[in-house]
């Protein structure tokens, strides 16, 4: 098993910042892809960022030029600048991590931490 644990949201005006940190840990494991994906009330989970392990990232558009993914993977962390935060992005914020134990991969999802942006 894969635990991933987050920290670094909170409340925030429009305009404001936060760094969200997400570490891994647990049985001896390989991660290949690590990520941020969202959920705000009454939507979907939607991705927002996400990083391979050769350090490739992706973007959702509307985050595009404001968020930053990045890793560690000696520390099996992965990390998501944002800046110029806006109203909309008010969500739950989970990390996900595509972990391999044994030979057989598997999606693993973080508690969640909530991220609040005040207009």
């Amino acid at each position: 098993q894969v635990q991933l644990v987050e920290s670094g949201g909170g409340l925030v005006q429009a305009g404001g910042s936060l760094r969200l940190s997400c570490v891994a840990s647990g049985s001896i494991f390989t991660i290949n892809t690590m990520g941020w994906y969202r959920q705000a009330p009454g939507k979907q989970r939607e991705l927002v960022a996400d990083m391979t392990s050769d350090g490739s990232p992706k973007y959702k558009d509307s985050v595009k030029g404001r968020f930053t993914i990045s890793r560690d993977n000696a520390k099996n962390t992965v990390y998501l600048q944002m800046n110029g935060l806006k109203p909309e992005d008010t969500a739950v914020y989970y990390c996900a991590a595509e972990a391999v134990i044994l030979g057989t991969m598997d999606l693993y999802w973080g508690q969640g931490t909530q991220v609040t942006v005040s207009s």
